[in-house]
């Protein structure tokens, strides 16, 4: 994979994170309202957005075990900061959701 390629992935990568992320996070301040409908709406957009991300992920792993070998940049390890975030991020929401359900 070039480096061109390399960065156009990692800016998608570090897109769709960000938008799972914050979707996560308007869930959870919706849940505080009360709007659990809207909160699982928000909760699904932000699985959805988190699968984009992960496709992207795993393209560059199914490159590197192809024997495409990738030069690993600070932007790349950036993207992944991002996504391993985010994913915490909605895997936290998601429970701290149920817990507004639950009082």
């Amino acid at each position: 994979m070039d480096q061109s390629k390399m960065t156009e992935t990692a800016f998608q990568i570090i897109l769709y994170a960000g938008n799972g992320k914050s979707n996560a996070m308007e869930a959870i301040q919706v849940a505080k309202e009360g709007k659990f409908d809207e909160a699982d709406k928000l909760l699904q957009a932000a699985g959805d957005e988190l699968t984009n991300a992960h496709h992207y992920q795993t393209a560059l792993l199914q490159d590197e075990a192809k024997g495409d070998k990738q030069e690993i940049n600070l932007l790349l390890v950036h993207s992944q900061d991002h996504l391993m975030n985010a994913m915490t991020t909605r895997d936290l929401a998601v429970e701290i959701i149920e817990l507004y359900r639950m009082k």
